[in-house]
This record gives C-alpha cells, sequence and structure tokens, in this order.
C-alpha cells in the first residue's frame, strides 16, 4: 500500500524506518521528513497541517494511509477533515475529540476522574480565578506544579518549590507566558516517584496493543539537571516496569482508558501515550499523549519484531482482531545529539560528518536538513539520535554513546549518563 506519514523528527525518522521494512508497504511519502527520512521514503514538502494540500496530494498520489507522527495536526482535526472530504482514507490518529486527552490537561484530568484512573488531585484556573488558584497553592505542599492546558511544545509544565515564585508564575501563565495554551492553567499535587512511558494502539471497538515500555530523559544537563528539552535520551525495555507493574498499568489504567473512550462515544484510532509515575510499586498517570513520544520512539520502533504496518493499517479500519504484536527481547538505548546552546537559541546550518561511522547502530535524524551544496546540516535543537540493541543496558549504551562520540557537527552535545540511573 501507498502511505504518507506526516511529521520531520526523531520519531517520524524511527516510525519511517519501520513501516518502509514492511513487505505491505509500495511506497512511503514522508511530509516534510528531514534529512536522513530521504533514506527510507520520498520527502515531500507538505506542512502537516494544510490539510487541503495534503488531500490533494493523496488524490494525486493514491494514497492509502495516513500515519499521523505528530500532535498539532491531530488537535486541529485531521481526522475529522478526512472523515468529511476523503471519507475513504485510511488514517491512523483520533479525531479532535480523542486528542483532547493531550489538547487539553483539564480534558485529560476530568476523563481520568469520570473513569476511575490513578492520577495526582488537581484543579483548573483562569485569569478570573488567579486569586482562587494561588489560595489553593497554599493548600499543597511543595514542589508545585503547574500545567498549561493547551500544547505548548513541550514547555508548559513548570514545578516550583517556593510558594511565592508558584504564586507569581500562575499570574505569568494566565497573563500570557505560554499563548493561548496558558488560558486556563491546571495546578496538580506534585507526585515522586521514577516515570515511564507506556504505549498502546487501539482500533476504537476495544482492541489494543501494547507496545515496548521506554523512559526517557528530558534535562540538558547530566544528573537529571538544568532545562527541560524534547528529550535527550531513552531506554527499552524499563527494569522496574516489571510483570507485577504492568499488569497494574493493564488493569487500572490502560482498560479504563480504553473503555472510557468508548463510553464517551470517542471514535478513538491511534497510538495512546501514557505518561506515568511509579509511586512506590503503584502506577499514576501524569499525562496523556495521542501520538508516539519522542525520543521513546527511537528506542520502541527497535523493539517491535512485527511488521508494523498490517497492525497501523487495521487500526485505521477498526480491526485489530487477532494481529500478533511481537516484541525483541533485546535492551535498546537511544542517546540524542544536540545543538550547542540548545534548548535555548543555537545555530544552524552546521555540517555533519561521521554517519557512515554508525557501525551496527541506527541513526534516526531530528533536526538535519540537506543544502544546496547537497550536505548535511543541522536545522533544529535536537540533531541525530542514535540507538543500539545490547543484552543489556551497558552494553546497548556504551554502543550508542560511541555512534554519537563519532558524530562531527560545530557545537555537538549529548548527555553521556543516559541510563546510568537504571544500572
Amino acid at each position: 500500500m501507498t502511505v504518507l506519514l506526516l511529521g520531520s523528527g526523531g520519531r517520524e525518522s524511527a516510525l519511517a524506518w519501520k513501516i518502509s521494512q514492511s513487505a505491505q508497504c509500495s511506497h512511503l511519502f514522508i511530509a516534510p521528513g528531514n534529512g536522513g527520512t530521504g533514506a527510507f521514503g520520498t520527502n515531500v514538502a507538505l506542512k502537516p497541517t494544510d490539510f487541503p494540500a495534503i488531500e490533494a496530494f493523496c488524490r494525486e498520489h493514491g494514497v492509502e494511509l495516513i500515519v499521523v507522527g505528530n500532535e498539532d495536526p491531530l488537535v486541529a482535526g485531521i481526522r475529522d477533515y478526512f472523515a468529511s472530504n476523503m471519507p475513504e482514507m485510511r488514517l491512523v490518529g483520533p479525531g479532535a475529540d480523542g486528542a483532547a486527552l493531550e489538547g487539553s490537561k483539564d480534558f485529560a484530568k476530568k476523563f481520568m476522574q469520570r473513569h476511575g484512573i490513578p492520577t495526582a488531585a488537581y484543579c483548573s484556573f483562569t485569569s478570573e480565578t488567579v486569586d482562587a488558584g494561588c489560595e489553593f497553592l497554599q493548600t499543597l505542599r511543595p514542589p508545585y506544579v503547574l500545567k498549561a492546558d493547551g500544547l505548548a511544545a513541550g514547555k508548559g509544565v513548570l514545578i516550583i518549590d517556593n510558594l511565592d515564585e508558584a504564586k507569581a508564575s500562575l499570574r505569568e501563565m494566565l497573563g500570557g507566558m505560554f499563548g493561548k495554551a496558558s488560558a486556563t492553567v491546571v495546578i496538580e499535587e506534585f507526585l515522586s516517584g521514577i516515570e515511564c512511558s507506556v504505549f498502546v494502539l487501539t482500533d476504537g471497538t476495544g482492541n489494543y496493543r501494547v507496545l515496548p515500555v521506554a523512559k526517557d530523559y528530558k534535562r540538558i544537563g547530566e544528573g537529571d539537571t538544568g532545562l527541560n528539552t524534547g528529550g535527550m535520551g531513552a531506554v527499552s525495555p524499563v527494569p522496574f516496569a516489571d510483570e507485577t507493574f504492568m499488569n497494574k498499568v493493564e488493569e487500572r489504567i490502560i482498560r479504563p482508558t480504553v473503555s472510557g473512550l468508548i463510553k464517551d462515544g470517542i471514535d478513538y484510532r491511534g497510538f495512546i501515550f501514557l505518561g506515568l509515575i511509579n509511586v512506590g510499586g503503584e502506577p499514576m498517570v501524569i499525562e496523556y499523549n495521542v501520538r508516539m513520544g519522542d525520543p521513546e520512539t527511537e528506542a520502541v520502533m527497535p523493539r517491535v519484531a512485527s511488521d508494523l504496518l498490517p497492525l497501523l493499517d487495521a487500526v485505521a479500519r477498526g480491526n485489530l482482531g487477532d494481529l500478533k504484536l511481537d516484541i525483541d527481547p533485546r535492551t535498546a538505548v537511544t542517546v540524542m545529539a544536540v545543538s550547542g546552546g540548545y534548548p535555548g537559541s543555537y545555530a544552524k546550518g552546521k555540517v555533519i560528518t561521521g554517519t557512515e561511522l554508525a557501525g551496527e547502530s541506527l541513526l534516526f535524524h531530528a533536526g538535519t536538513d540537506i543544502d544546496a551544496e547537497g550536505r548535511l546540516v543541522t536545522s533544529g535543537g535536537r540533531v541525530i539520535a542514535a540507538t543500539s540493541y545490547g543484552t543489556d543496558i551497558p552494553d546497548a549504551a556504551a554502543k550508542s554513546f560511541k555512534a554519537i562520540g563519532a558524530l562531527d557537527f560545530e557545537g555537538k552535545y549529548y548527555r553521556r549518563d543516559i541510563a546510568n540511573d537504571l544500572i
């Protein structure tokens, strides 16, 4: 079949790598793709939120399946658009109603409360109720968690130790710190524990498959210090997410989520990303996302042993049935190389060399492009991820560090402690 994958990051590189291996894939288009995705298919200069242009392209090129990589088109209603304008198109991803699980923290919290899914206590506030929000902060113990209700490119969460600073930040957020995304702010109780990411594919009828569990590393500095980023690395599997823990996740979180969507009349066909925290052996939901995570996808896709495309197509058709999802037992560790200055300001257009030295490691491009002279250059903060298989975490990590170390571009930086906390 002819497939169109929407997105341009490391997540889309990993999905493209996996989809392109399918015997059922006759042609893969990636829109817009990046400097590395051309190895797996054809890059197309389309904006993922330009639905009419995507529709025209699909009609011209006989696209049969759209796989939506990032959240923006989903929240903007791409599924609903095609349901109205090209109903024969199969699409992996929820409609705008289901995408609200990521598009609105308040919606997600109410969904969890309604369906008895364990999560932190919370309350939502707007500029009209900012004083009540400050009073609510006084009832909590530090640190204080403030979340922009809407999409803020992964930067809309503040964790603050000081009460007065938390109150001031609440006023700043409601005053437009994150634009429209923080017109409503969710204040949560802080949960102490270790986090992991669980990914589920579901077809809207109650069938689902659980993909490999991963743990990512958000902070720019080693030892989990410094500013949050889009992700500096990931590991899969996660040692503490053992059979006992995952049984609790399935019983208390996955099943109630899938059945809750059906009860609420939401035809959800796509990925559900469960951002979980292990609090004394008990799983609780921090957040939902409605697509795969990044950089977790770069560690998860290599561990999917099954042909992914038939599963994606079955999800889009609403008929997962008894299709199997086989998992590679090996460990995968992902290490991300980023531009100097990231997550602050950084230069672009730096020439990248050394990709041929990756050995057996997989390179998933994120912020790369091909310049006018045909050279691979940097075009984003997070540049390239190296993923390696290993018999255990130290083995896989050592291979990825070697592959990333062999890459060269001006200002290159990477964390040298990815997954150390799990050894």
